[in-house]
């Protein structure tokens, strides 16, 4: 049953990230990513990390996607859309050629990886591995300069928002 329910949601996850690229709507791409959003949460569930469930949920689905409903309420898109049509072709040129890099990168660690060697026996399996104990744990002895690295970039993101969305009515980005 829990096979099922991950490929699923696996299947959900992966149609819906899709959906958040190639459609067409800001706002229809803001809410599926919610729905990824909730389909990974779903998977949480699976995994026995429920405090990483509800927290992507909170943090991710909730908080983030209204931040970014907000923003693409704020901005003025026909100017935009207009400025983006002259560069739509050197835009795309430049995805296809990135996306065929990762593409190359993920299936040469994937032809590289035992995956024998990575599947524990069942009898060594932690029950408490996504508790919030094990879970504080890990983040503040382990990856706890990973974990303030990630807030750092947090903080300059939040500026950065603030800083492009102060902009004066007459004046044009530079970029």
């Amino acid at each position: 049953m829990a096979d099922k329910l991950f490929y699923f949601l696996a299947f959900v996850t992966v149609l819906s990230a899709l959906m958040v690229v190639f459609s067409k709507n800001p706002v229809h791409s803001v809410l599926y990513l919610i729905l990824t959003f909730f389909s990974i949460s779903g998977q949480y569930v699976i995994l026995n990390a429920q405090f990483l469930a509800v927290v992507n949920i909170i943090v991710y689905a909730g908080a983030i996607m209204v931040l970014f409903l907000f923003v693409i309420m704020f901005l003025n898109m026909r100017t935009a859309a207009e400025d983006a049509r002259k560069r739509n072709a050197l835009i795309q040129l430049a995805g296809v050629i990135s996306s065929g890099l990762l593409l190359t990168i993920v299936i040469s660690a994937l032809v590289r990886v035992d995956m024998a060697a990575h599947i524990a026996p069942a009898k060594a399996l932690n029950t408490q591995v996504g508790m919030v104990e094990n879970l504080g744990i890990e983040l503040f002895t382990n990856f706890l300069v990973p974990f303030e690295l990630a807030s750092v970039l947090f903080i300059a993101a939040m500026v950065g928002a603030v800083l492009l969305a102060k902009r004066e009515e007459g004046e044009r980005n530079a970029f």
